[in-house]
């Protein structure tokens, strides 16, 4: 007999389609083109949507996408004047991006467009028009993501981030810096469907934890000032310094923004503002750096031993990213360094 899904175990499914996709592997990028508007509803996998189109002429979509373990990142293309009724499967939430700041869009009869993006949660219905030649960059991420996300590095609960409305509006430099992160990752591509290279468990890591930060900041009203004046100078050195002892004391792996707020007991706002108050960068800037000087100095004072030890005691796990970027920060290569020694 075959099995009949329990309503919960139904929830759990529709989160996971709308999360992170069902036709593609996490961190797999899939290119798929449509002729009719159809065939595009149906190609964004984890939804619950139709499309009408409302102006003449032969209709042309593309869709690129990558799942990844806990959201799912895709670039929506349309030829034609859509009428889309949608609805995010399960526990997750959807934000909406245009990709080009002069088209405006309308989600339940409100337009958004040059300083603003879509945000709905899942299991609500929402009517999207959309115009002529339009692109949209879509981020669809679990609930319990975001929530456990805006607690530990935000240090808020997430209703107190995310506004009811459908329509956020943000500076253009923070949509511009959101939207830069999306188009590194999502390219067009001409052509029948096909499928990109694989993103490692680094990199899919490293992807989502710059999405969530660039989405927290798009969704916050620009509060630096009265942040950064909560801070005396001599906390923010002490945050910083005891960023760097954590860092040292796990070297052998890389250790994120998020987990650094989590051990400290700050936002990601507050450990932004230290580390650009302190050393003028930012916290992962200064984080690759401090390893990377680490492993450098393991390199020029051993006469025996690898490259590739030193790079994993240093938590460098992909040794030709290693190379690459001990080549960018001084100029010569691991093995150089090692023979030098």
């Amino acid at each position: 007999m075959d099995h009949m899904a329990t309503p919960l175990e139904q929830t759990a499914e529709d989160t996971r389609l709308s999360a992170q996709g069902a036709h593609a592997p996490a961190g797999h990028a899939v290119v798929s083109v449509a002729h009719d508007a159809d065939e595009q509803a149906r190609n964004l996998v984890g939804w619950r949507q139709t499309y009408d189109q409302l102006a003449a002429g032969r209709f042309v979509g593309t869709l690129t996408e990558i799942p990844l373990d806990t959201m799912k990142v895709f670039c929506e293309t349309t030829s034609h004047t859509l009428r889309q009724a949608c609805e995010v499967r399960g526990d997750a939430y959807w934000f909406g991006i245009p990709a080009a700041r002069d088209r405006q869009a309308r989600i339940d009869a409100q337009p958004f467009g040059a300083q603003a993006f879509a945000v709905r949660p899942g299991n609500v219905e929402f009517e999207l028009v959309t115009p002529a030649q339009f692109s949209i960059y879509g981020v669809v991420v679990r609930g319990e993501v975001l929530r456990h996300y805006a607690q530990t590095v935000e240090r808020m609960p997430l209703d107190a981030r995310l506004p009811d409305t459908p329509i956020v509006q943000a500076g253009a430099g923070r949509l511009a810096h959101l939207c830069g992160l999306l188009a590194q990752r999502l390219s067009d591509a001409d052509g029948t469907a096909h499928a990109l290279a694989p993103l490692s468990d680094f990199a899919r890591n490293d992807l989502q934890a710059e999405l969530l930060a660039a989405l927290f900041d798009a969704c916050t009203a620009d509060d630096a000032q009265a942040d950064a004046g909560l801070d005396q100078a001599s906390r923010r050195r002490w945050i910083v310094a005891q960023a760097r002892d954590y860092v040292l004391a796990h070297r052998s792996r890389p250790v994120g923004v998020p987990e650094l707020c989590e051990q400290l007991l700050v936002s990601r706002r507050t450990l932004q503002y230290c580390f650009q108050d302190v050393l003028g960068m930012a916290p992962a800037t200064y984080l690759r750096a401090l390893r990377l000087n680490g492993a450098r100095r393991d390199l020029c004072g051993r006469a025996a031993g690898s490259v590739q030890d030193v790079a994993a005691a240093w938590g460098f796990w992909h040794l030709s990213q290693f190379a690459t970027d001990y080549r960018r920060m001084f100029g010569m290569r691991p093995s150089e360094a090692l023979r030098a020694a």
